[in-house]
């Protein structure tokens, strides 16, 4: 599961969770070419639907794609579905309702290691959306992973990504899972950890820019690339779009117009300003959010989260593999190496 699934994710209907085209005729007009070309004539028009786990910082680069026409400019209407998580993304792309997902890495290696047909073609993230925080009232007592040892650590739930990251981190610190307590409080540790209920937590944005204005330390933040060389050892592949297996090859074009309508949003990301970025987003998903706040997270972290192209880094995709070796949540001698499929984003 992923890190943003809920305890009982669930494959969507077809007709639910589903948002229409977003109009962004502002940002669109910024972004996208005037002329939209017939290079892409094979897949004008074709309407594609994509699950998604519904995590706000791994949407952006989807939303950006398909708010700027990038998608659009390569002959392909893309519906996002938004369901409760990669696991039932996944779910809805293994039982036929959806033509792709789009999950973290963690999602596809559990589901192809049990038997899932699939193959990822795409990236769109390669660090994890995760920070080890402590509460505010426990900053001064934990000052490295160690010091977790004996304290409750807040996660969303067992087996998820953020637990899996723990472990393997726990495990790189010498620090004795067994000790730890882990309480599994959802995806919002936020309020949890501001009032002192857990001593640390797995947390992300915003929530981590908050915590740390109540006075909370930061143990470490894999958002953050020197902090990702240093207690991953590099990029740690997160979000990617999969298909099914069995569809690769009458597919080809489709995945063909959907990486390059995705690495034209990356490279578009790197440019728009905040307000930009924020207005691209759909208003179900910021709703109550301060959309300044947010549109300065985005830009404080895009140059770390997002690649600047969807092609596949294997040996950051090998360094998840062993974070859920080391959690136990694959086994060792699990062959993952057919999973990916870099014939359409490179790698």
């Amino acid at each position: 599961m992923s890190c943003c699934d809920e305890s009982s994710a669930f494959v969507p209907d077809r007709n639910v969770s589903r948002r229409s085209l977003l109009k962004g005729a502002a940002v669109a007009s910024a972004l996208v070419p005037a002329s939209l070309g017939g290079q892409h004539a094979q897949a004008q028009g074709k309407k594609v639907t994509l699950a998604f786990c519904s995590q706000l910082l791994c949407i952006i680069p989807y939303e950006v794609a398909r708010a700027g026409g990038h998608f659009q400019k390569h002959g392909l209407e893309v519906e996002l579905v938004y369901t409760r998580g990669g696991n039932a993304a996944m779910q809805a792309l293994v039982g036929g309702a959806v033509d792709y997902a789009a999950t973290a890495l963690d999602v596809a290696i559990q589901a192809y290691a049990k038997g899932a047909d699939i193959r990822r073609f795409a990236v769109t993230g390669r660090l994890p959306l995760f920070a080890l925080a402590t509460a505010p009232r426990t900053a001064a007592q934990i000052q490295s992973i160690k010091d977790l040892e004996g304290k409750t650590v807040g996660i969303s739930a067992l087996g998820n990504a953020d637990h899996a990251l723990l472990l393997f981190l726990l495990k790189q610190a010498n620090a004795d899972a067994g000790k730890v307590q882990f309480a599994t409080l959802g995806v919002n540790l936020l309020e949890a950890l501001r009032q002192g209920q857990v001593d640390a937590g797995l947390v992300q944005e915003p929530a981590l820019t908050l915590l740390r204005q109540s006075g909370a330390r930061v143990l470490v933040n894999a958002m953050d690339t020197a902090d990702a060389q240093k207690y991953l050892g590099g990029n740690y592949e997160f979000m990617g779009v999969a298909v099914r297996a069995k569809e690769f090859e009458q597919r080809r074009t489709e995945m063909t117009a959907i990486s390059q309508g995705l690495s034209d949003a990356l490279s578009a990301l790197r440019r728009m300003k905040p307000e930009e970025i924020a207005g691209a987003l759909p208003k179900e998903l910021t709703a109550g959010m301060d959309s300044t706040l947010l549109g300065d997270i985005v830009v404080r972290y895009r140059n770390s989260l997002y690649p600047e192209t969807v092609g596949i880094d294997r040996a950051s995709a090998q360094r998840v593999a062993e974070s859920l070796r080391a959690g136990g949540l694959l086994q060792s001698g699990a062959d993952i190496s057919k999973l990916h499929d870099t014939s359409i984003g490179g790698g």
